[in-house]
């Protein structure tokens, strides 16, 4: 199928740096959004936690001040910056649900300031410097795509990407792209061949859902140092290259590593249907057979 004017999305993304300073975060979130809709974007996506610094490097119960309600403070700021320049936006907001009960939560606006949707984080690590079970309960939504005007997106965060059954599920609801907000970097003590092997696995298994899925995918890193203010780790240095890619896992996009930005990349909305009709993965899937991925181990083979 050949493109055409209706099939083409254009998706700006905004890769940032963050401090502490939320109101700057917030506003130079909002500087990106209207510098990719003059550009002509339809969609806009930003990354994980844009509104502070990624405050899970430590367990400290006094970074649990970055969050807000839903709706809220944070939500009503989004709402008019998707209204006031038109776009679809992908939001990545903490989420205070009730007292002592918080969420890593994306909210979709649509082009009219109202809330489309929201997603809760599913997947929460418990890793060094990454330490988001302190902070985030896991989701309670399921994998549901979210309908917009531009279509349904598919929208996880961060450690979602690394679960192919994430992005699948999305896929089988009907998810026409698949959608990552990420905060995700390097610690610097880390050998320079061990980052490029943790670069290179977070860049092949998202192509890998786009392939397995033949969706378009978006990628949003955040960019830039932020310290460990408690001093164990020399912080991370987080890796930015947010990327687009298409049904086939072709790369339409990659940003650099260490620069803010914000840009818009045309995606063929179309192709997903070309490409399932060449590859069609979704045809052969043996449903009847895949029970086991209900065990968290298949201990025995029966």
């Amino acid at each position: 199928m050949h493109p055409n004017t209706s099939s083409l999305l254009k998706v700006g993304i905004v890769q940032q740096r963050c401090s502490t300073d939320k109101a700057a975060n917030i506003e130079k979130s909002l500087r990106g959004i209207a510098a990719c809709a003059a550009q002509g974007a339809q969609l806009v996506v930003l990354q994980e936690l844009h509104c502070g610094i990624y405050f899970c490097q430590v367990e400290d119960v006094n970074q649990f001040e970055w969050a807000s309600p839903i709706p809220g403070a944070d939500t009503a700021i989004f709402a008019e910056a998707a209204r006031e320049n038109g776009v679809v936006l992908v939001s990545s907001l903490f989420e205070k649900r009730a007292p002592g009960l918080y969420h890593n939560t994306a909210v979709v606006f649509e082009r009219d300031g109202s809330i489309a949707g929201k997603y809760r984080k599913m997947h929460i690590p418990d890793d060094p410097a990454y330490y988001e079970k302190f902070y985030f309960t896991p989701g309670d939504m399921g994998f549901a795509p979210i309908s917009t005007s531009v279509g349904k997106l598919g929208v996880l965060v961060c450690w979602d990407q690394w679960y192919p059954e994430a992005a699948r599920l999305m896929a089988l609801a009907g998810a026409e792209v698949l959608i990552y907000p990420t905060a995700i970097g390097w610690e610097s003590t880390d050998a320079i061949d061990e980052k490029q092997r943790q670069y290179d696995a977070w860049f092949t298994i998202q192509r890998g859902h786009a392939v397995a899925n033949g969706l378009p995918l978006i990628a949003v890193n955040r960019t830039g140092h932020e310290p460990d203010w408690s001093g164990v780790t020399n912080g991370i240095e987080f890796w930015g290259q947010s990327f687009v890619a298409g049904p086939q896992g072709e790369v339409l996009f990659k940003a650099p590593v260490d620069e803010e930005l914000h840009t818009v990349i045309e995606i063929d909305r179309h192709r997903t249907e070309a490409v399932r009709r060449i590859w069609p993965f979704f045809r052969d899937r043996r449903i009847e057979s895949y029970g086991g991925l209900m065990k968290r181990y298949i201990d025995e083979v029966g």
